[in-house]
């Protein structure tokens, strides 16, 4: 996956001139890779445009001017999108009522590792996840994710935990748009 470069990346007033465009396209691109599974997981596959406007928003709303707080968002962001053969993933944990919420992030604690992208041949790739999104108690509400997918396009996404078990099986679009990513990895 290509990954975000420092020359990318304007700076803040820059970027407000061009924001309106840019965010259009990036919202197409998301749209394209936003895939719902069950009532209430929604992943976002990750790519460098993807990525690049979320280091651009920050950059905008912290005002950053200083290199090396630009440099730790571009880093930050690149490691969310994984290696070679790996797609990179916004896991949201969508429940509007905050004590619904809370207590479900009490009780699907073990999530992460129940999550799963499924191949052409069958094999179920499980997610590689971020330890500190998860507490003693509790997981957060949003989870970056990376699928060791070794270069094959997931044909579905979905979960084995029991109380939220799902699969959604991904549309010729959304497979097109991955499988654009591992080319570029």
């Amino acid at each position: 996956m290509k990954k975000i470069e420092r020359a990318d990346i304007l700076d803040f007033a820059t970027y407000e001139d061009v924001r309106p465009e840019f965010r259009r396209r990036v919202m197409r691109e998301k749209d394209r890779r936003r895939i719902h599974v069950g009532a209430h997981l929604t992943f976002l596959f990750e790519n460098e445009l993807t990525m690049r406007y979320q280091v651009l928003e920050m950059v905008r709303t912290e005002r950053m001017v200083r290199e090396q707080d630009i440099r730790h968002e571009i880093e930050t962001y690149n490691d969310v999108l994984g290696g070679p053969g790996e797609l990179g993933c916004t896991l949201l944990i969508e429940i509007d009522d905050p004590a619904e919420r809370d207590r479900r992030l009490r009780d699907w604690r073990s999530l992460p590792e129940r999550l799963y992208a499924r191949l052409e041949d069958g094999r179920m790739v499980r997610a590689l996840f971020d330890g500190g999104q998860r507490g003693a108690e509790r997981i957060s509400s949003v989870q970056y994710l990376r699928f060791p997918v070794g270069g094959s396009v997931p044909v579905a996404l979905g979960t084995d935990l029991p109380e939220l078990a799902a699969e959604t099986a991904l549309t010729a679009e959304q497979r097109a748009a991955l499988a654009e990513d591992l080319v570029s990895s």
